[in-house]
């Protein structure tokens, strides 16, 4: 075994808006219309975090700067009607919401700049930003956001601002194996200059339908493995590989060098990948045996050791993490 354990976190899934300036070739989340279009209420938030079982995290995906997207008008109308004057603004204060019901935040908002990034560090445990490929594809043609440049350029901020940060791939987009290699080794490169990177993602496409890629065959689970392999070559140790359970079978990538399971929710479904439900914890003891299943926090141990969090979140690190920096386990 290269691990001795398997790691998981329990989330609530809080999808903050849909507006988004990127049109992707494989997005089913991006609001279509106006109709689809939403930015959740304070009610609405609350309802979701109020449930949140046994969970740790709360997870705030959106849409990439949705002042600039073609529903910009419907989303300035409701985020002025709630009272504030940017989705950095309002997140902040449902952050400081979720801390309160004791949920430690992790923003993954696509594009932020510096000063963005510092707004919301105080309030997150750790931040994210899939880098998907350093490759230029046809897929993102029509997205602003996956510029490969400008995303790196945002993965070293969040390294120079000491934010613990998650990555990943997202595999069977129009790039070639040798992406694969580029985009890990870019990742390798900025981690090994600020340290900074906790968990890189391999994701697979997954088809949905009314987009443009909907017909497009979904990578192999022999791509994936191809891709865990080359992860588990070039990236530090102390860098967790991530495989979604809910959109692949994880027990043959863990024996290649995945060692976590990313997030699952009791109460929200991966509004993301919304035809593709999370396995429960127990099936997921099943799943990985022999290895140990262990929960985790949203920040991983090594910077909860590292002081690299807030005094805002500071109580619930201390309440929920064990010596080892996971979480407590039940007694």
């Amino acid at each position: 075994m290269k691990h001795k354990h398997v790691t998981f976190s329990k989330n609530i899934f809080i999808p903050v808006t849909n507006v988004c300036r990127n049109a992707c070739g494989y997005c089913g989340f991006r609001a279509r219309s106006l109709d689809d279009a939403y930015l959740i209420s304070v009610k609405e938030f609350l309802t979701l975090i109020k449930t949140k079982g046994a969970a740790t995290e709360a997870l705030f995906t959106a849409g990439e700067k949705p002042e600039l997207a073609n529903f910009a008008s419907f989303f300035k109308h409701k985020i002025l009607d709630y009272g504030y004057s940017s989705l950095v603004e309002y997140t902040k204060e449902l952050c400081k919401l979720a801390i309160k019901h004791g949920l430690l935040p992790h923003c993954n908002f696509g594009v932020l700049s510096r000063e963005e990034l510092n707004e919301l560090r105080v309030m997150n445990a750790s931040m994210g930003l899939m880098l998907e490929t350093v490759a230029e594809v046809e897929a993102h043609k029509n997205s602003p956001g996956k510029i490969p440049a400008e995303r790196l350029k945002m993965i070293e901020e969040a390294g120079k601002l000491k934010i613990p940060f998650t990555t990943g791939l997202l595999v069977g987009i129009g790039e070639k194996p040798v992406d694969h290699l580029r985009s890990l080794e870019a990742i390798k490169s900025l981690h090994d200059k600020y340290g900074h990177i906790q968990e890189v993602i391999v994701q697979p496409f997954i088809p949905k339908p009314f987009t443009p890629m909907w017909k497009k065959r979904p990578p192999s689970f022999e791509e994936l493995k191809e891709v865990v392999r080359a992860a588990s070559r070039i990236l530090p140790d102390e860098i967790a590989i991530q495989v979604p359970p809910n959109l692949t079978s994880p027990k043959e990538l863990i024996e290649l060098g995945a060692s976590d399971l990313g997030g699952i929710s009791e109460k929200t479904i991966d509004y993301i990948n919304p035809e593709s439900p999370w396995p429960g914890e127990e099936e997921l003891r099943k799943i990985v045996a022999p290895y140990e299943l262990r929960e985790r926090l949203p920040i991983y141990p090594r910077y909860i050791e590292k002081g690299w969090y807030s005094e805002e979140i500071r109580p619930l690190i201390e309440k929920y993490a064990d010596e080892e920096g996971l979480r407590k386990r039940k007694r």
